[in-house]
């Protein structure tokens, strides 16, 4: 399958968070594909939101990516130690961006296995197994996504989205998580996932 297109992209973020649900995540490494199927997500809405990096305006180097244009990668660190990976959405000059939470492992799992857990697929846990890539840090890891490739273009061959199978689901509106911060905004029901499905990282 292709890549999404710049179009799929440049809408809303509560749009494309939705949209994303069941899509697959692709990464390409050394001719090795790793594949994942998008099941929660959370949508961050620019200057408005404050949750957001971008919240009232601010541009930095570290969130200079979102005001460029949809379609690209926005990754970044937190606690000095996780990535997150982040879809960029909307036109150029507004800063809004979706957050892949958590995704459900596809192709290429013993690779998975390896960068999480320092192990081959086969000798994973139960636990290990659900634990894979139920989290933004955990995905991120599992299919090697980190700060290098924060800006690259999804609709490139390297990191990128497709639309995957027919497949029949319940789309979930819930708050997003970690954001006590921001006020009012910690309240709005901006995250979404696949219900039922075990690798969300909260229910």
């Amino acid at each position: 399958m292709k890549p999404l297109d710049r179009d799929f992209y440049n809408r809303d973020s509560l749009i494309v968070a939705q949209a994303l649900l069941g899509k697959v995540l692709v990464r390409e490494i050394d001719g090795q594909r790793l594949s994942a199927k998008i099941v929660e997500t959370e949508a961050y809405m620019g200057i408005e939101d404050k949750a957001a990096h971008s919240y009232g305006g601010k541009r930095t180097q570290r969130v200079e990516v979102m005001y460029g244009g949809p379609g690209y990668a926005y990754v970044f660190l937190i606690y000095g130690m996780y990535n997150c990976f982040n879809v960029v959405t909307r036109e150029g000059g507004i800063p809004q961006a979706v957050l892949v939470r958590a995704v459900e492992p596809l192709d290429g799992l013993d690779a998975m296995a390896q960068q999480r857990f320092q192990l081959a697929c086969c000798q994973l846990s139960r636990s290990q197994t659900k634990g894979l890539t139920n989290g933004p840090g955990k995905l991120c890891k599992a299919l090697a996504i980190d700060k290098r490739l924060n800006g690259e273009d999804l609709c490139g061959s390297r990191l990128y989205i497709e639309a995957g199978g027919p497949e029949q689901f319940t789309t979930v509106p819930a708050k997003r998580v970690g954001i006590d911060y921001a006020e009012e905004a910690k309240d709005f029901y901006w995250r979404f996932y696949i219900k039922d499905n075990q690798y969300v990282s909260v229910t």
